[in-house]
């Protein structure tokens, strides 16, 4: 899939020992009116989320991309701790790129418990949360893991407990079909956050059509919060 073009640009962001391969999209027209750092989900490259940032770009929000440690052309390897630290770098970096304006996060999937993790370790302005689940290993028994099993899952990324300390807006978005975390799970989420949050059930989308089928009948709501810039 094509990631060029005009207000396409790829870079190249230190994180560690690793280099990660990024790809940014501002609007071709005008100046951005909103920043947002994507961390996509698992077995994912920077080339799905093409047409993504393109809709992003075409309602005034510049976005980056990048593959965590391991993944795409990104070198070393994956593990949690380094892919925390791959969007830390990844976030200082669209900073740089886009500052003034200050940078939203947003997680799918697997990104969203990355996304999470590293909310107070960086100075992110909002945060968003896409077809996530309330932690990793409830999230691998919803996927199938036996529920026996579910112990021999590493205890991380558990979102549900992160935006308990949560101080910065959130906006959760679920699809109505999502076959891999329920709709349930999006609603703990919500429930256990303790800054403003926003709950959106997207009717008729399935857990990957918002990044391979793109509409702004599921985007348009996140765009909506990316360009509020202050709260009331």
């Amino acid at each position: 899939m094509e990631t060029a073009g005009p207000g396409v640009s790829r870079h190249a962001i230190q994180s560690g020992r690793n280099i990660l391969d990024a790809v940014l999209v501002r609007p071709e027209s005008a100046a951005a009116q909103a920043s947002v750092l994507i961390c996509h989900g698992i077995g994912e490259t920077v080339e799905l989320w093409h047409d993504v940032q393109q809709q992003l770009a075409a309602s005034g929000v510049a976005s980056l991309v990048f593959d965590y440690s391991g993944y795409g052309r990104s070198g070393g390897f994956f593990t949690a701790s380094q892919s925390e630290k791959d969007a830390v770098a990844a976030f200082h970096c669209l900073d740089g790129l886009t500052g003034p304006l200050p940078v939203a996060l947003f997680g799918m999937s697997l990104g969203s418990g990355i996304a999470a993790a590293i909310m107070g370790k960086v100075p992110m302005h909002r945060l968003v949360l896409c077809g996530a689940f309330t932690s990793l290993r409830k999230g691998a028994v919803s996927v199938g893991i036996p529920q026996a099993f579910e112990f021999g899952v590493p205890a991380i990324w558990d979102t549900e407990d992160a935006l308990r300390t949560c101080s910065v807006p959130v906006l959760i978005v679920h699809s109505e079909k999502d076959r891999l975390f329920p709709v349930s799970m999006a609603e703990q989420l919500a429930a256990s956050c303790a800054s403003q949050c926003e709950l959106v059930i997207v009717p008729n989308v399935s857990h990957s059509d918002p990044f391979y089928h793109p509409q702004l009948s599921y985007w348009g709501s996140i765009i909506a919060r990316f360009l509020v810039r202050d709260e009331a």
